[in-house]
């Protein structure tokens, strides 16, 4: 798995776990704020921040992917002809951080779905 976030190149790869680990942190200063008896709108502009980090998440790794593909056409470019094998390689690459912007993506909007469920029942 690490070499994953290698391969997927450690900018845009740190910077969607940087994205992930703050929308962690929204979704736990919302539960705390539930717990203390917060205003429902409040906790509310809470999950509304929480779903616009899961979404960037999610243009990070498109962003990367982007950078990459460009990246590697241009190379493409300099040395002219490529095997499919080697183009294969460099769009499979550079998907990495899009798969795992998907997945921070799902893991936060699950946790916000779940969070906003909670706070329709109190």
């Amino acid at each position: 798995m690490i070499e994953l976030f290698y391969e997927g190149g450690l900018l845009f790869m740190a910077m969607v776990t940087i994205v992930l680990f703050s929308g962690i942190v929204v979704a736990v200063m919302a539960v705390i704020s539930m717990l203390n008896g917060a205003e429902v709108v409040k906790v509310k502009t809470t999950l509304g921040y929480l779903k616009s980090i899961a979404l960037l998440a999610v243009i990070v790794g498109v962003l990367g992917q982007m950078i990459g593909l460009y990246s590697a056409f241009e190379a493409i470019a300099e040395v002219g002809e490529v095997s499919q094998a080697l183009l294969a390689g460099g769009l499979r690459v550079s998907s990495i951080t899009t798969i795992y912007g998907l997945i921070s993506f799902v893991i936060l909007y699950i946790i916000n779905f779940a969070l906003s469920l909670a706070l329709t029942k109190k």
